[in-house]
């Protein structure tokens, strides 16, 4: 009887490269996040919001992932220098050496917080380690308050979730206690903070930031 082979470790190629992304990263003495969330979630006007609040404070770079269009990448580049598109074509998430690529083209040394925007997906990205200190899942009030139970990998794998549009909540259905509730059943030792890109309220965020950043 014939033996088929079986690849043991399919991820085992990225998880090397991962690890040399990780291991010039922290070489550099930057903190890297990994950020993924829905399309339409508010990735991208976070990191707006981001770059302006923290200008002059802290040193930020950011990755862009998306299918197509550097739409995303061009709002970012309008408030940072250190700004790389990826387009992954078909692919429904970064891989590590996508990210090696593009971090090539950044002057890391000067960076203390690199932001890795993954394509927009609640799924696929959480898998794929691209040598990030913490992954962080964005969530948004108008996608209802059911989807971390739906997506529990996201929110096991997260150090940080991030619940935006709060500013929704008058009208939409919406259950806060029941979000909370499946976030904390999922992941006890997450942190959950709330805010709202749209009305300038990011302060949980940025706090964040300034705890996790190396320099």
């Amino acid at each position: 009887m014939k033996q088929v082979p079986i690849v043991e470790n399919v991820l085992k190629l990225n998880d090397e490269v991962a690890a040399m992304n990780r291991r010039d990263l922290e070489a550099a003495g930057v903190f890297t996040i990994d950020l993924i969330g829905s399309p339409g979630c508010g990735k991208t006007a976070l990191l707006e919001a981001t770059l302006e609040a923290m200008r002059g404070e802290l040193a930020i770079g950011v990755l862009v992932g998306d299918l197509a269009t550097t739409r995303d990448g061009d709002r970012l580049a309008a408030h940072c220098d250190d700004v790389v598109q990826i387009n992954n074509g078909r692919s429904c998430h970064l891989e590590s050496h996508q990210v090696r690529s593009a971090m090539s083209k950044i002057p890391l040394e000067k960076l203390d917080i690199l932001v890795i925007e993954n394509v927009g997906n609640l799924i696929c990205p959480v898998g794929f380690d691209l040598g990030q200190d913490v992954k962080v899942g964005m969530f948004s009030v108008s996608e209802g308050d059911d989807k971390p139970a739906k997506h529990p990998h996201l929110v096991a794998a997260a150090e940080l979730i991030v619940l935006n549009k709060t500013d929704l909540l008058p009208y939409v259905r919406f259950d806060r206690d029941v979000f909370t509730r499946d976030v904390k059943r999922i992941n006890p030792g997450v942190e959950l903070i709330e805010v709202s890109v749209q009305n300038g309220q990011i302060d949980p965020w940025l706090c964040w930031l300034r705890k996790k950043a190396k320099r």
